[in-house]
């Protein structure tokens, strides 16, 4: 667990904060202490507000973090907070960065270009290959992919990523004991065998919920040097993700076969606004002024690439045993 403590994980369990208030108030406090004596009242003096919350208590607050943080310890999940050094960089540079991230694997190495791959649950067959063949290209020339482990596209990006060996990330939309879906949880653990990781500001026996994935795609669209959009419908959760790569000055692109399809209506207007079609993972590259075989995958030496695959096996069976996947 981070050096902060319970401090972080009491901010979380806060019932009614904004993400940003979370922030404010992470900054303002350096251990658990000072909060544990606050009020609600001296809570809504700090951030200026009433909250709407009234059932809890400091107390209850307290008592709902330390059982956070056993079941955390227990299940093998990492915390990194906002004040941390090892915070993904790019992630803190946003407007309204988690406080906390939970994660399971290796944080990726800030030194090393992400790419974000979404689209929809339900693609076209050759949306869904093109997709696969993006993923497994990037991962041949050491670039690791990020997205949702949802069905469809990013299912298909991070098996493709992974089968390459590159170390994917998914970003989860509910804690990482509670895998979403849960066809895709022979999935996350072959990502943490490849010595990737899972994400997610959402403490352990957090659900998924509906509001959770439009917040868990800025941190996608957040860790990606840029995204592309494979085939998106009108409505797509996708476009949300488009929209937080646009707002985080990342670089984002669509693909000729998502132009093309009819269920990539929104992909075909992100191309009219002016998203760049990509034809495969070499455009990426190009733009990027890597040429294919000057990136060493992962940046590390095979010793350490064997240490790496050592651990996320470690990982992948905690994960295992967690979710109950056969071995």
């Amino acid at each position: 667990m981070t050096e902060r403590g319970l401090l972080d994980l009491m901010i979380l369990r806060i019932p009614g904060l904004r993400t940003a208030e979370r922030s404010i108030l992470s900054e303002k406090f350096d251990n658990e202490s000072d909060l544990t004596i606050l009020s609600k009242k001296d809570i809504e003096a700090i951030l200026g507000r009433l909250l709407k919350e009234d059932s809890w208590t400091m107390e209850a607050i307290r008592i709902q973090a330390e059982k956070d943080q056993a079941a955390a310890r227990q299940r093998g999940i990492k915390t990194v907070s906002l004040a941390d050094s090892d915070y993904p960089p790019l992630i803190r540079e946003i407007s309204d960065p988690p406080a906390l991230l939970f994660y399971r694997g290796v944080l990726p190495n800030p030194e090393k270009p992400l790419v974000g791959i979404v689209g929809t649950r339900r693609p076209t067959s050759a949306a869904a290959a093109f997709s696969y063949e993006l993923g497994r290209d990037l991962g041949r020339q050491g670039v690791p992919v990020v997205s949702g482990l949802a069905l469809g596209i990013d299912a298909m990006a991070h098996r493709g990523n992974v089968d390459a060996g590159a170390p994917a990330i998914a970003v989860l939309g509910s804690g990482l004991d509670q895998v979403y879906p849960a066809s895709n949880r022979p999935l996350a653990r072959r990502i943490l065998e490849s010595g990737g990781v899972l994400i997610s500001e959402y403490p352990p026996g957090e659900e998924p919920r509906k509001w959770h994935f439009p917040a868990r795609n800025r941190i996608i669209s957040a860790l990606a040097r840029g995204t592309v959009v494979v085939e998106a419908p009108e409505k797509s959760g996708a476009l949300i993700t488009a929209d937080f790569a646009l707002q985080q000055d990342r670089d984002l692109w669509v693909t000729a076969v998502g132009v093309k399809s009819l269920q990539g209506k929104g992909t075909a207007k992100l191309s009219q606004d002016g998203a760049r079609v990509i034809h495969s993972a070499r455009d990426i590259l190009y733009e990027w002024g890597l040429s294919e075989g000057s990136f060493v995958l992962a940046g590390v030496s095979t010793e350490n690439q064997e240490e790496l695959a050592g651990t996320g096996r470690a990982l992948a069976s905690s994960l295992a045993r967690t979710l109950k996947i056969e071995i």
